[in-house]
């Protein structure tokens, strides 16, 4: 058995180091020197088309993440990039939903605690109480509950906060009121207190959060992104803020990464940026799904995880 990989990194020692430990029986060959040998399985994170281009050995494309924009891009730039027939596969969770849960839950806090207004007041040498949230209308919506969704907003309601989820087709999450279409994202986001983004990236949610969408949120909420920065249209956000409508964002991913020194969003307090942190690929869970998956195709089983290509996650 053969796998080829692609890390844009070029740190690929960790890498075959992991997957001699838990696949012995497989030949790790890095794409740059392996060229045009056949292999059995490709493990990518966002290749170049060239490597997938007109592929007929593979028996699937594992992704090594679990939003896999970074692979259906690849059909923007040629339609016969992908190899007709062969199932690209997505990470589950790999420890990523446990990191994501608590970015979320800590920027959620920040911001139903006022821990920036008393951040500003220390700052400047004052001390006066402000006036709490009420619990009860701090009303947070995870918009897309997925695997990673579901369980950032179980742990949200957890903390005894009213939440919401919004999905594309109809989802029960414990202890969350979910609505799912267009028809349900109205409802789901009138009077948001937070909004959580966490959709996958497809052509239908490009630029889904614009100055339409900020605007049926409750006056002064935060929204949060944890999902892709082509998700927000960029100066709808900013204008947002800047009028108070939002009150704040907490921003982890963006159209352009890493963030260019000269962007508005840097000179913006209200807005706090992190360098795309919010749940990073933990390599040893990775690659023993990985494998895991690999062994059970070899058996002939199904696995979770296989990308609806049309449907884009």
């Amino acid at each position: 058995m053969k796998l080829q990989l692609y890390v844009p990194d070029g740190r690929y020692a960790p890498w075959i180091e992991g997957f001699a430990e838990v696949l012995p029986e497989a030949e790790c060959l890095k794409w740059e020197e392996s060229g045009d040998a056949s292999v059995d399985y490709a493990v990518v994170w966002r290749p170049p088309v060239e490597m997938l281009r007109g592929r007929t050995d593979l028996r699937a494309i594992f992704n090594l993440g679990a939003g896999v924009d970074g692979i259906l891009r690849l059909r923007d730039e040629d339609k016969d990039a992908l190899p007709n027939g062969v199932p690209i596969v997505r990470l589950d969770d790999a420890g990523m939903a446990a990191q994501m849960a608590e970015y979320v839950t800590a920027a959620v806090l920040r911001d139903f605690r006022k821990l920036d207004a008393y951040a500003a007041q220390a700052a400047a040498g004052t001390w006066k109480f402000i006036k709490p949230h009420r619990r009860a209308d701090f009303t947070i919506g995870v918009m897309g509950i997925g695997t990673l969704g579901s369980h950032i907003a179980r742990t949200l309601a957890q903390f005894g906060f009213p939440v919401r989820g919004w999905s594309r087709s109809p989802k029960q999450v414990q202890g969350v009121q979910t609505f799912h279409g267009e028809d349900g994202r109205g409802e789901f986001l009138d009077g948001l207190r937070v909004l959580v983004n966490v959709l996958p990236l497809t052509p239908d949610t490009e630029d889904i959060i614009d100055a339409s969408l900020l605007s049926r949120l409750a006056d002064g909420a935060h929204l949060v992104n944890v999902a892709r920065g082509q998700h927000v249209v960029e100066a709808d956000l900013l204008a947002a803020v800047q009028s108070g409508k939002i009150g704040g964002a907490t921003l982890d991913v963006f159209r352009e990464e890493p963030l260019p020194a000269g962007h508005p969003f840097w000179q913006e307090p209200r807005i706090t940026i992190t360098p795309h942190i919010s749940a990073l690929t933990l390599r040893e869970d990775s690659i023993a799904q990985i494998a895991q998956k690999i062994r059970a195709l070899g058996e002939g089983k199904p696995i979770a995880g296989v990308v609806d290509i049309d449907r884009g996650y």
